[in-house]
């Protein structure tokens, strides 16, 4: 039986990692407002783990981003697919990342979304041309490399 998984991704700022990511890919930036403010309401968490983000109460420490059309859990807006997992850590990235995304745009596409990434905050590091295809290494506002090929 297969296993269902979720990218999990340390940053100084989830909120702002989930609203680059969910704008860079087309997703969604997960609502889990209902959940937050019912715990909130039972006393079950202390209103110091929560924030207001996008408009809406938030984990302060977590945010994240799942594709549109995936299922998720309608108590507590967890996604349940395709998603990005954002987890604030307090030292900041200070090595090349071992995991990357590589975002498929085609060739045809790729000198365009490489500057609509880089209007969305994304810095590209290099572009690479191999016998065996193209691509930009870029990275993320908060310095994790990804490529669009």
């Amino acid at each position: 039986m297969p296993l269902d998984w979720k990218i999990v991704i340390d940053a100084g700022d989830p909120h702002a990692q989930a609203g680059f990511w969910s704008a860079a890919l087309g997703y969604e930036i997960e609502d889990n407002s209902p959940l937050v403010e019912r715990l909130l309401e039972l006393g079950a968490v202390p209103e110091a783990i929560t924030t207001t983000a996008h408009g809406r109460k938030a984990w302060l420490d977590l945010a994240a981003a799942r594709h549109p059309d995936d299922p998720y859990e309608q108590e507590s807006g967890t996604g349940l697919g395709r998603r990005l997992l954002f987890q604030r850590v307090p030292e900041p990235k200070s090595v090349k990342n071992r995991l990357h995304l590589d975002v498929h745009a085609g060739p045809e596409r790729r000198e365009a979304e490489v500057a609509r990434l880089e209007g969305l905050g994304a810095k590209v590091l290099r572009e690479v041309a191999e016998p065996g295809g193209t691509w930009t290494v870029l990275s993320d506002p908060e310095g994790n490399e990804f490529c669009v090929q």
